[in-house]
């Protein structure tokens, strides 16, 4: 009896050990939970639309004619002042809208006529004018055109000087990079023409006529802009 027992123990224990033998290997643990993505905004697309202010600068050169003196003057000199104005863009047009004003230190003599010379200035020029461009991301190309006003002085070399104030044209283009959101840069050419003076009481017309002194102006500045918004 005892026999039996064992020997039966024996192939209970063989047996086992051959099923599990033939049973799978246990499965790896899972792998630890993955971190959550961390979310980066998109970048923001940049936008000509807005109100901006700034300065400008550059120097003026033209032609000045006085109907009494032998030579047409070549006014010129440097000009500085203040800038506002708006653009509006859909897809890349821009259009806008800007005037300044700026302090003009254009003169120009001529003593190879008369005893006393003839002199053409201008102290101050101001434009009001409309801007329309193509804009490649952060550079923008335009032309640009509108009204022009500014002073014309005239008289002998020195003075006095008959002097006054008209409303010309303008006309011009230019390249503007922003090299932040809201920091723009320009660099424009303008064609400025103011008109004609009638000069009679300070200048050199004969037995009191009246001398016809014109004015125009080409203008090369620079110019650096804070847009607002956007």
């Amino acid at each position: 009896m005892k026999r039996l027992l064992l020997a039966a123990a024996l192939a209970f224990a063989a047996g086992g050990q051959a099923l599990a033998a033939d049973l799978p290997p246990p499965a790896p643990p899972p792998p630890p939970p993955r971190a959550p993505a961390t979310y980066v905004p998109a970048a923001p697309v940049f936008t000509w639309t807005g109100i901006y202010l700034g300065v400008n600068g550059g120097y003026g050169f033209g032609s000045a004619t006085d109907s009494f003196c032998c030579e047409t003057l070549n006014p010129n000199g440097f000009l500085v002042g203040g800038t506002l104005g708006g653009n509006y863009q859909f897809g890349n047009f821009v259009i806008g809208a800007e005037g300044d004003f700026d302090w003009n230190d254009l003169v120009g003599k001529d003593a190879t006529c008369v005893p006393a010379g003839c002199e053409t200035k201008s102290t101050y020029l101001g434009t009001a004018r409309g801007r329309a461009g193509f804009a490649w991301d952060r550079v923008l190309f335009y032309g640009t055109g509108g009204a022009a006003f500014g002073n014309i002085e005239a008289g002998s070399i020195g003075g006095p000087f008959d002097t006054t104030s008209r409303v010309g044209w303008t006309a011009g283009a230019g390249i503007e990079g922003a090299f932040t959101p809201n920091w723009t840069a320009k660099v424009e050419y303008l064609y400025v023409d103011l008109g004609s003076l009638t000069c009679s009481v300070n200048c050199l017309g004969t037995g009191g006529a009246a001398n016809s002194v014109t004015l125009k102006e080409n203008i090369v500045r620079a110019g650096i802009n804070y847009k607002f918004g956007w």
